[in-house]
């Protein structure tokens, strides 16, 4: 079965994206296709304020790009060697609070040692900054154009300061038309379109709706938990040569856990939606559209269970 995950590959130390072994382990066919895109700003002033820690209570990362940026000051500004002598342990003095097991990864690969990880989201994240923060100085936190005032709101409330610098915008990826039209003509509908940010869903849906045409149907309930999605008819699926975008391997890799597949006659003929988050199904209802699955965390593991409950109605398996 096809499920369509609207991202970019991201190969972990396997040699694989984790969303897709994970899906696979269900049985599950995917294809990644990128939505966003990604323009860095203000490097040269964020490079500036990494090399003075001692200005700063601590570091926030929210996403991946933030960490990418600190990445680019230490190569562009020839940091690398100072970072690795001094500054990277003054900064582990202090606290490093991230959002996500994927941003941990990235911030630990720079030498960085993490807290807060499994907090999930912004709102989390917050919460827990607040239960254990005490220091005078600022909260540094590099972040995008598009970032959310939650986390900000939170601290400001709790009376602990933070300097905000945005250090990447976020804007449509220039070959989206083009991937969603090659997945559609070849692969047809897929059973389900997982979502990753409140912006992909902005920059995708219109071509979605497009492509979909004559094919939506009205919104119905799937009879899971009294939850509707927005239906879709399946289109025939015909055998096409791969597509340029990344898909799924046809067999897990060797050593991991087959798990039992969705059963063929299990399956509605709608397409589900799918939110790797809260905030992403917010903006998915926004829209209109019903979410029927929402990953419990922001992982390959969580997304994968979450969308084989949601494509196996009436309980079956």
């Amino acid at each position: 079965m096809k499920v369509l995950l609207l991202k970019d590959a991201k190969e972990d130390d396997c040699g694989q994206d984790p969303y897709i072994r994970e899906l696979g382990l269900y049985g599950l066919e995917a294809t990644l296709i990128p939505v966003l895109s990604f323009e860095f700003l203000s490097l040269p002033s964020f490079s500036e304020k990494l090399s003075h820690p001692e200005d700063y209570g601590g570091l926030i990362f929210t996403s991946p790009r933030a960490v990418e940026a600190a990445e680019l000051c230490l190569e562009q500004n020839n940091k690398t060697e100072v970072w690795e002598r001094s500054l990277k342990e003054k900064w582990n003095a202090k606290s490093v609070y991230v959002v996500g097991n994927a941003t941990a990864s990235l911030v630990s690969k720079i030498g960085l040692d993490t807290e807060g990880e499994t907090c999930g989201n912004a709102e989390k994240l917050a919460e827990y900054i607040c239960s254990r923060e005490s220091s005078a100085l600022p909260l540094l936190f590099p972040c995008g154009n598009l970032k959310r005032e939650i986390l900000p709101k939170a601290l400001k409330d709790k009376g602990i300061a933070m300097e905000s610098i945005t250090v990447y915008q976020t804007v449509a990826h220039p070959g989206i038309q083009g991937n969603l039209n090659s997945y559609y003509s070849q692969q047809g509908v897929p059973a389900s379109i997982t979502f990753f940010s409140p912006s992909g869903l902005t920059y995708s849906l219109k071509h979605i709706q497009e492509l979909s045409g004559d094919n939506i149907d009205q919104i119905k309930s799937p009879d899971l938990d009294g939850s509707t999605f927005l239906g879709i008819q399946s289109l025939p699926l015909p055998h096409h040569p791969p597509l340029d975008q990344t898909q799924g391997p046809q067999h897990p890799k060797k050593n991991c856990l087959q798990l039992e597949p969705l059963r063929k006659d299990c399956t509605d003929t709608a397409v589900m939606f799918a939110a790797i988050g809260p905030t992403t199904a917010r903006a998915l209802a926004a829209q209109g559209l019903p979410v029927s699955c929402t990953a419990e965390s922001p992982t390959p593991q969580a997304l994968a269970t979450g969308i084989r409950k949601a494509l196996q109605p009436h309980g079956c398996c």
